[in-house]
């Protein structure tokens, strides 16, 4: 079944049913972006959350997700972390240039950033159509490092795939490295951790991995073998909408697996 669905999603053109929204995290204003399979539901619903990246609904990387997800029958919902995109707030990557003590400093601003995804996640919760005993939640990168740290407070979160978790940050910033070990002891969800061979540090699915098969949790850390071709085995498979078909079906069969 996952075979089938892998090989529909890779001839789909377009995404059906995608609607821009709003919400709010605080006093925040921020924007965010639903796609919904065809029918009444009630269907599994998957927090998608971007990286770093200034405007990451001006890209391909929603529409991507939702080509993965949408044809297995989720609803995918990625909110617009503040100071992205059109999302009220400050940048992130602004704040950490013009500000001394970076390496605390980034991990306060992604701890706030939280907030954000977890506001999206009541938004998403607040659909009719979505079974809220089926939600899941995933990302690249900094979204990585957001899903990792959302499995963690639970949430209503059935299981997590974090894609490249902290890698471009990890060797300069030890105090994320600390927070992202803390996030690992602490999760019990299941966590599909997995990264590219040429990621900009492997650490994270080696020291996380480490960490889940230590304290025997239903999680687990893979690197891709470099048999995949060059251009995808850079940070975040060179990009969900160029890698994507990479993992596609892992990811899948991961969250099948946990929701049944």
């Amino acid at each position: 079944m996952v075979r089938a669905l892998i090989v529909a999603l890779l001839l789909v053109s377009s995404v059906q049913a995608k609607e821009r929204v709003t919400f709010r995290s605080g006093n925040l204003a921020l924007v965010g972006y639903l796609f919904k399979p065809d029918g009444a539901g009630p269907f599994p619903g998957l927090i998608w959350n971007h990286g770093s990246e200034k405007d990451p609904a001006g890209g391909p990387q929603f529409d991507a997700a939702a080509r993965i997800f949408v044809p297995a029958g989720y609803v995918v919902f990625a909110p617009v972390r503040r100071g992205h995109s059109d999302s009220e707030g400050p940048y992130i990557e602004s704040q950490l240039r013009f500000q001394g003590r970076r390496e605390a400093l980034q991990v306060q601003l992604l701890e706030e950033q939280v907030e954000d995804q977890l506001a999206g996640l009541a938004y998403l919760k607040s659909l009719p159509y979505v079974d809220q005993n089926r939600l899941v939640v995933a990302g690249c990168s900094y979204g990585g490092i957001q899903t990792l740290l959302a499995a963690e407070r639970g949430a209503g979160f059935k299981a997590a795939l974090a894609i490249s978790p902290g890698a471009l940050s990890w060797s300069s910033n030890p105090q994320l490295q600390n927070r992202l070990i803390r996030a690992a002891q602490n999760i019990q969800i299941p966590v599909l951790l997995i990264q590219p061979p040429r990621d900009g540090s492997l650490e994270p699915a080696r020291v996380l991995g480490a960490e889940f098969e230590r304290l025997g949790r239903p999680s687990k850390a893979k690197v891709y073998p470099d048999d995949i071709p060059g251009r995808l085995q850079t940070h975040c498979f060179g990009g969900i909408r160029s890698g994507g078909h990479i993992w596609a079906k892992d990811a899948l069969e991961f969250f099948e697996a946990a929701l049944r």
